[in-house]
């Protein structure tokens, strides 16, 4: 997830006219050409990084999928709840490689589809993920899984809508995709956490055998 924001970052800093979170889609910094776009919001898009930022979707998307396939019993618990979130979740990283590998001016429909299943899938997936997170995760974390979920899914539908209510396109599309992306972040560190602090618990002192 950081290499997606550094890179995000290298990508829009290229940029000889300003970039904008406002007024420009995150798929603008991935466009392989020069050229006014009219759609959604008109605005011109020229991303000399745009190689770096296609391979940036790829490699989060692969991590996404690889995350989704491998966390177990220290994120999710049995049974269907969480088998359907990791789908979804898994779904949301194929939707990065689809975009990565398909930017929005060279294949427009490969690269919505993407998008799709980024905010369509990737949300839907959180607000299932509620019901599919093990007991002893925090409860603050199980819920603002949820919230992050719903408020990303209504986003979405508002960005489908042109609806951006001061935000601009892009401000919309972030708060409809970067939900997921923190959520990952957010659950990626606390496992690491996890792990660090079972590796430094000391070992049970070895009882001694009775002699003779």
């Amino acid at each position: 997830m950081v290499q997606f924001f550094a890179i995000h970052w290298i990508a829009e800093s290229a940029w000889a006219r300003p970039y904008s979170w406002a007024r420009n889609n995150i798929s603008d910094l991935g466009n392989a050409h020069c050229a006014l776009q009219p759609d959604p919001e008109p605005r011109y898009i020229c991303s000399p990084e745009h190689g770096l930022m296609n391979v940036s979707f790829v490699a989060l998307g692969v991590l996404l999928v690889v995350g989704a396939a491998l966390t177990g019993g220290g994120l999710w618990r049995r049974g269907r709840a969480a088998a359907v979130a990791r789908l979804l979740l898994a779904g949301a990283g194929v939707g990065f490689v689809l975009a990565g590998l398909a930017p929005a001016d060279a294949n427009e429909n490969q690269h919505v589809l993407g998008a799709l299943f980024i905010m369509a899938a990737g949300n839907i997936g959180l607000i299932v993920a509620v019901f599919g997170l093990a007991e002893h995760v925090p409860t603050p974390l199980r819920w603002g899984t949820g919230l992050l979920g719903a408020t990303a899914l209504a986003a979405f539908g508002l960005f489908l809508f042109h609806h951006y209510l001061g935000l601009g396109m892009g401000g919309m599309e972030r708060v409809a995709a970067l939900p997921l992306l923190f959520w990952a972040l957010v659950v990626g560190v606390r496992g690491l956490i996890r792990r660090a602090g079972r590796l430094q618990k000391p070992m049970p002192a070895e009882r001694l055998s009775p002699a003779g």
